[in-house]
């Protein structure tokens, strides 16, 4: 977590700076200070730092909706460091994408905790929806090599055994991924092939 890049909004300079000083302390990186929302997208999406952490209350566009642009892009972790700590404002906030809440005036020894957090869920959260991604490949593969062994079983009077067998041998002699052989045969059997 030493030497993460950090991107900071806060529309008061007094705060951006006492942000600034304490996460330099704590041994992280500021790449960018942004007064508002949109700033704070911007300097996101050219400098891609580790994480960013929004106010929630800033003119433009407040910390909730960039947050919002923020993970639906998947830019970086999101932490909020904000005055309000209603009910709504964190299940706002946790619909948002926001991964940790710091209420103001922030203690330096707060901030590390929430960080490790922070960076920590978004690295869990980042592995689960790729390994979701590759289950889903994986399924789809599966879905067309069962319907190019339907066509094989159909077209040779082929067991579902033997019709898995000749797509296997065939993805072997010319080392190719099972499935790519399935979609061929899809493919030459939609064009009577």
């Amino acid at each position: 977590m030493e030497h993460a890049k950090v991107v900071v909004a806060d529309d008061d300079p007094i705060t951006r700076m006492d942000l600034r000083v304490t996460l330099e302390e704590l041994g992280l990186m500021v790449l960018g200070e942004a007064e508002d929302g949109r700033q704070a997208v911007d300097l996101v999406r050219s400098l891609r730092p580790d994480l960013a952490i929004l106010d929630v209350m800033m003119p433009q566009m407040d910390g909730l909706e960039a947050a919002r642009i923020i993970r639906s892009e998947d830019l970086a972790p999101v932490m909020l460091l904000t005055g309000y700590a209603e009910e709504d404002m964190v299940s706002k906030a946790d619909s948002a994408g926001v991964l940790a809440y710091v209420r103001k005036p922030f203690r330096k020894e707060d901030l590390m905790p929430a960080i490790a957090i922070t960076l920590g869920r978004y690295r869990e959260r980042h592995n689960l929806e790729q390994e979701i991604e590759s289950l889903k490949e994986k399924m789809e593969s599966r879905k067309v090599v069962g319907r190019a062994k339907a066509i094989l079983m159909e077209r040779y009077n082929l067991t579902e055994r033997e019709a898995f067998h000749r797509i296997q041998n065939k993805s072997q002699m010319l080392q190719k991924p099972p499935h790519e052989i399935a979609k061929a045969i899809i493919t030459a059997s939609e064009l009577g092939v």
